[in-house]
């Protein structure tokens, strides 16, 4: 199905017509009350905000979240920020899209990476950890979920696969820095590195065209689904040591680093300091990649205020940096690269 013209080849000015996947709709009315509609249009390139100023009734029915739209609108650019002003929009049935087309991915081969990862797990000394963290890469089921998970529904790595791209970077960070610093247990911050965001697998729920939370999700959140994971396979594993499994619990309780920031304990192990910094960091640096896309190459920008970072922050556009190994050798794109991910609205 040809779907037009993507987020990313949106410039002010334009006619725009093409097919999106519309990711939220809210009614409101002006100040004469007047209804409108407000729509948040996604595609693999980033999102984009739409208004309908006009039939709003009757465009309604053709929005519902989470499905495929063919819209036309004009671009325009207000207050610095590019939008559309939608004059038609009509639903595609499901039966006639991928809506998989439209959801934003890893550009690194998933499967390079997820060998990757089973390399780390096997590389644990402490023999107690290697089988638990082999009872879920061995775990066909819970490891394909794994593999195709968003890291976060709208920050980092939030995107499919990108569960498993972060918990490899942080792997790899742990196993530099554990060769820095000879009092760092380096099978137990391994193992933090592996399981401390295992919990997303079951917080967030992926369906065909959009990731939410789960309602387990919500109400547990993933720290502590990712502790009752790892108890249920420990029991599984012959005289683990109840010393090592409440450490390992305490890393994934502690790895948000403070309670205003979620986290049940806060880091009191050397291994749990080191993975609150090296998650902290990973997340930080893809946030901050994925706004340097938006900007041209060679040049700086301004962002604006970002309140998940309490500051500006002054990015340097670059090329998509190329996905590596550990050892810094180039990894095998997916056949079909990605495009660079525009997100009008964070500037």
């Amino acid at each position: 199905m040809k779907t037009g013209i993507t987020i990313s080849d949106i410039e002010d000015g334009q006619t725009v017509k093409g097919v999106f996947l519309l990711k939220e709709m809210t009614r409101a009315e002006t100040r004469a009350g007047k209804p409108y509609l407000t729509l948040k249009i996604m595609d693999k390139t980033g999102e984009l905000t739409g208004r309908i100023w006009d039939e709003a009734d009757r465009w309604e029915k053709e929005c519902t979240p989470g499905q495929a739209v063919s819209i036309q609108a004009q671009s325009q650019t207000y207050k610095g920020n590019l939008q559309l002003i939608i004059t038609a929009v009509e639903k595609i049935p499901e039966d006639d899209v991928d809506l998989t087309m439209f959801i934003p991915s890893t550009s690194c081969n998933v499967e390079e990476m997820a060998e990757e990862l089973k390399s780390f797990a096997k590389s644990t000394e402490n023999p107690y950890i290697k089988k638990l963290l082999l009872k879920f890469i061995n775990d066909t089921e819970f490891f394909e979920k794994f593999k195709k998970a968003p890291a976060a529904k709208s920050m980092h790595h939030a995107y499919l696969g990108g569960l498993l791209e972060h918990t490899l970077r942080v792997c790899r960070l742990a196993d530099k820095v554990s060769s820095l610093y000879p009092s760092i247990n380096r099978s137990l911050l391994m193992a933090g590195a592996l399981l401390h965001d295992i919990g997303k697998v079951e917080e967030l729920a992926v369906t065909s065209s959009l990731f939410d939370y789960s309602d387990e999700g919500r109400l547990m959140g993933h720290m502590v689904l990712g502790v009752e994971m790892v108890q249920e396979r420990i029991r599984k594993i012959k005289d683990f040591p109840a010393e090592l499994a409440v450490r390992i619990k305490h890393l994934i309780l502690s790895h948000h680093g403070r309670h205003e920031f979620g986290a049940p304990t806060l880091p009191m192990l050397h291994e749990a300091f080191i993975l609150n910094f090296l998650d902290d960091l990973d997340a930080k640096i893809n946030y901050m990649e994925r706004l340097s896309a938006q900007v041209p190459p060679d040049e700086y920008k301004w962002s604006d205020y970002q309140r998940n970072m309490e500051r500006f922050l002054f990015l340097s556009g670059h090329p998509q940096q190329p996905c590596e190994d550990e050892s810094g050798q180039p990894l095998k794109k997916k056949e079909k690269a990605e495009p660079k991910i525009k997100q009008p609205t964070l500037f």
